[in-house]
């Protein structure tokens, strides 16, 4: 049974001008997006609308990124979302408290749209994109 769903990116960055960017760009790659710029609401929003990947800014109000996606990692219900760290924070130890955190990939800013969008599809069909590469 085939569905016609619009995979869901759930975007979560402080910043108003980036998530207009990333909304913008992901729709017109095919994606619903939804968004947040509060740290503290990333976990609900994700169960309530169980996103095929989460793309999470490292700071957050509310709560950091590292935080959520420990809170994502430790529920059943949203445990195996691939999750996107993106972040300014460049230094190796930010980056490994990243991957320590559960990141399934971290993206640093600036970042180049045409290679997160390139990280999202991998991550939402991974066996797709093999297959066709």
């Amino acid at each position: 049974m085939t569905s016609n769903r619009r995979p869901v990116v759930l975007v979560a960055d402080d910043d108003p001008t980036i998530r207009l960017v990333l909304m913008l760009n992901l729709d017109a790659a095919g994606l619903q997006v939804e968004m947040t710029g509060d740290g503290a609401e990333v976990v609900s929003l994700a169960r309530r609308t169980r996103p095929d990947v989460v793309v999470l800014d490292v700071v957050l109000p509310g709560a950091d990124g590292c935080s959520v996606l420990r809170e994502l990692r430790a529920d059943p219900r949203t445990a195996e979302i691939p999750v996107v760290l993106l972040s300014a924070r460049t230094s190796d130890e930010e980056i490994w408290e990243g991957w320590r955190a559960g990141a399934d990939c971290y993206v640093t800013k600036p970042f180049d749209m045409g290679e997160l969008l390139a990280i999202v599809r991998r991550m939402r069909h991974p066996a797709d994109v093999e297959a066709a590469g």
